[in-house]
């Protein structure tokens, strides 16, 4: 990596609208009414939900290359920086356990994987592939952990199912995750993690692989060959995906299969093109003034992208456990109360569950905003 970029207004303006559409969908008013985009596939396949959480992967792999790519032209020492690294992902993955051990604290049955969790491991995993492998290797690093996860998922007999069952809690995946977290597991299912262990390893390729865009970003080749090769790359990835979707396993996040993670790999290139062109490519400045003045709300969210993403779940956690007098009356059940007139509406129940969401979204864009002009900003 040898030439650095100044900082990339469209790396933030993605890293803004992928949280404030996680933000959106993790807190509809009523799980039993959402729109379709708004909630996971079922089990195979994918909706527009289903992109939030690897573009997020894609997203902090970018970062990971142009970060480590100035410290190192700096002459950073890899291992303390590796250190540092570590102790970032350590952090972040309390933050995640924390999250989960709240509001009730049960130690003996506390979930122990997580979004922020995952996320963590794949930092602490990736870090080293960035600092000490080049593009090249990479790639190798990338297919063999895919190779190694379709073997695994495929060929290796589950106890009393057999081998390469891909429905749920009946996987390979599942089995590991019952097998070495017991209880700790997701509450909705009990018998597998949609954040579970061995799907964390296409997870991490799907960090590696905004590695490699990262580097392509810092590589000194010009800026429009760039958005042209994110292009060109983005549907090549979609076309692998459901390639494989096809001939292989299934496109399906709870697993995150190979297919899943080629697609949103490509959808990922092709949305981070989207911003990228407009706010740092275009040669045209009332392009750019116009592209930067309609998404300086995301800027602004991408600005403190993991505080508002903890800070949400925990705000989302306390409206279900803080009761008023009446037994049922939460503050998530107050609010619902509140938004009651639009209910006359057709799909009345399906809208307020949204008005929910996106009242809730405005209120963490407004603590995101106020820490933006106060110029706070979160790093851990």
């Amino acid at each position: 990596m040898s030439t650095q970029p100044a900082r990339l207004v469209s790396l933030d303006a993605f890293r803004g609208f992928t949280i404030a559409a996680m933000v959106l969908v993790n807190n509809p008013g009523d799980w039993g009414h959402l729109y379709g985009p708004l909630e996971h596939a079922k089990w195979n396949g994918w909706t527009f939900t289903d992109c939030i959480f690897p573009f997020f992967l894609f997203i902090a792999g970018v970062a990971m290359a142009l970060s480590l790519g100035r410290l190192a032209a700096a002459g950073a020492d890899r291992p303390r920086l590796l250190a540092k690294l570590a102790k970032r992902a350590m952090l972040i993955f309390l933050i995640g356990f924390l999250l989960n051990y709240m509001p009730y604290f049960h130690l003996d049955k506390v979930r122990i994987p997580g979004v922020l969790q995952r996320i963590a491991l794949c930092t602490l995993l990736a870090a080293p592939i960035v600092v000490y492998c080049g593009w090249r290797m990479q790639l190798v690093v990338i297919a063999a952990l895919l190779s190694l996860y379709t073997v695994l998922m495929l060929t290796v007999p589950v106890p009393g199912i057999g081998a390469g069952v891909l429905e749920p809690g009946q996987d390979f995946g599942a089995w590991v995750d019952r097998t070495l977290l017991g209880k700790h597991l997701w509450v909705q299912s009990k018998t597998w993690d949609p954040e579970g262990i061995v799907s964390t390893l296409p997870a991490l390729c799907s960090q590696l692989f905004g590695v490699l865009a990262g580097r392509w970003l810092a590589s000194g080749v010009d800026r429009g060959r760039q958005v042209a090769g994110l292009i060109v790359a983005g549907i090549a990835c979609v076309a692998v995906g459901m390639f494989l979707d096809i001939i292989l396993m299934p496109i399906n996040k709870s697993l995150w299969t190979p297919s899943y993670c080629f697609l949103m790999t490509g959808l990922a290139c092709l949305a981070f093109s989207a911003f990228y062109w407009p706010l740092d490519v275009s040669p045209s400045l009332r392009i750019r003034s116009i592209a930067a003045r309609w998404t300086r709300p995301f800027v602004i969210y991408g600005m403190n992208a993991l505080f508002i993403f903890a800070f949400s779940g925990f705000v989302a956690k306390m409206l279900g456990y803080v009761k008023f007098a009446q037994p049922d009356g939460s503050l998530r059940t107050l609010g619902q109360t509140l938004y009651a007139p639009i209910a006359a509406l057709p799909l009345g129940a399906v809208n307020t569950s949204l008005l929910h969401a996106v009242l809730f979204d405005a209120c963490m864009f407004l603590i995101a905003w106020g820490m933006w002009r106060k110029k706070w900003f979160v790093k851990v």
